[in-house]
């Protein structure tokens, strides 16, 4: 399956604006995404996102009858929808309230006003995530290789299920947090695993440390996706052992150069 393009993309801007909307439909139009609908309120978005489930969703923090994280609940709590690409745009920069958008497995938190590269990166994320871009290995038979994905949340697990099957990987384990892993572990092998930092009872780092200090699986690499971006935590990270990290939201093609460096190194 060839990669999709930008002329693939059918994307719905749920933004009350009319001056950013104009905004967003010109730098849209520029990337080569020429098929697109508006909205303004959570009420029209959430009806439209049914009715014609688009690409990518692209939305504001707040509308006249609700929020942008109200309208991201409502789309992941439909099965038919709880793997729509979904993008914030906006002047918001307060960690604790975007970290919600984060641990839902958003595509990108873009600021408002953003800049044509930061665009052109989620676009280019959301065609990763939507195309199927096999991640060939010499070391490794693709279909062969065994994952286990832990993250509390499960939306954010299916972004990363979602990103590693596109690479071909089919053999995917998941686990709800730290300790449901270990017990995991205990009793199974794995060639790699893929991490979040903050969970409860057993933390990403706390993971790690047991992986590394494993007779049976103390060469496993492991990659850690985190949100976390105090100095101290990501030292914390770095000295448990893992192979690499990356941020929450990721860009698909990173995890997959990631992946290759650390499982052909």
């Amino acid at each position: 399956m060839e990669r999709l393009s930008a002329e693939d993309l059918s994307i719905l801007v749920v933004e009350p604006s009319k001056m950013q909307r104009k905004v967003l439909l010109e730098a849209l139009t520029k990337e080569g995404v020429d098929k697109t609908a508006v909205c303004g309120n959570k009420a029209e978005a959430i009806q439209q996102i049914r009715e014609f489930k688009p690409d990518l969703v692209i939305s504001s923090l707040y509308f006249e009858d609700g929020t942008g994280l109200e309208l991201l609940r409502l789309i992941r709590a439909e099965e038919a929808l709880e793997d729509l690409p979904f993008m914030l745009v906006s002047s918001e920069s307060r960690r604790e309230q975007l970290e919600e958008f984060r641990q839902s497995g958003v595509i990108a938190i873009l600021p408002k006003p953003f800049n044509v590269q930061n665009l052109n990166q989620a676009i280019n994320a959301t065609l990763d995530m939507l195309s199927e871009q096999n991640l060939d290995l010499e070391l490794y038979d693709i279909e062969l290789l065994r994952v286990l994905v832990v993250d509390d949340s499960r939306m954010a697990r299916n972004v990363i299920v979602r990103v590693l099957t596109n690479l071909g990987i089919k053999n995917i384990v998941q686990a709800a947090d730290g300790s449901e892993a270990i017990a995991y572990l205990q009793d199974q092998g794995v060639d790699l695993v893929v991490t979040d930092y903050n969970m409860p009872e057993v933390n990403g780092v706390e993971l790690t440390e047991f992986v590394r200090k494993s007779p049976t699986h103390g060469h496993v690499p492991v990659l850690m996706v985190t949100s976390e971006s105090n100095d101290a935590h990501l030292q914390n990270v770095a000295q448990s052992g893992v192979n690499a990290m990356t941020d929450k939201p990721f860009e698909p093609h990173v995890v997959k150069q990631l992946l290759a460096s650390i499982l052909e190194g």
